[in-house]
């Protein structure tokens, strides 16, 4: 990936895990390679307003092998996939949220 592109991020997780990509998602072999020619690749002039943390970023993982089209193919089916199940995931959350907050009205009734 290119690091110096402004549709580049990074996090990193309490856990220690990195994840890199496109903002854009135009880099099917993320995190490892941006394409060749990248039509909307644009170098970051500045850091102006960025928050930068002091601890150091994980080493990326090497790299797989040569990249082709059955390895884009196989990310974009993996992300397929995490796209089919979020919607239910985030209503499950929402619910749960939502039973969480009625439960804590309920408390703060019966304190009064």
């Amino acid at each position: 990936m290119r690091e110096e592109c402004t549709h580049f991020q990074s996090r990193t997780y309490s856990s220690g895990e990195a994840a890199r990509f496109c903002v854009l998602d135009l880099a099917p072999e993320a995190p490892w390679r941006c394409p060749e020619n990248c039509p909307s690749y644009h170098r970051r002039l500045a850091d102006v307003g960025w928050v930068h943390g002091t601890l150091v970023e994980p080493a990326l993982e090497d790299e797989p092998g040569p990249g082709g089209p059955e390895v884009a193919e196989l990310l974009g089916s993996a992300e397929d996939i995490i796209n089919d199940i979020a919607p239910g995931v985030l209503e499950e959350v929402r619910a749960e949220d939502v039973r969480r907050e009625r439960a804590e009205n309920r408390w703060w009734r019966r304190k009064r």
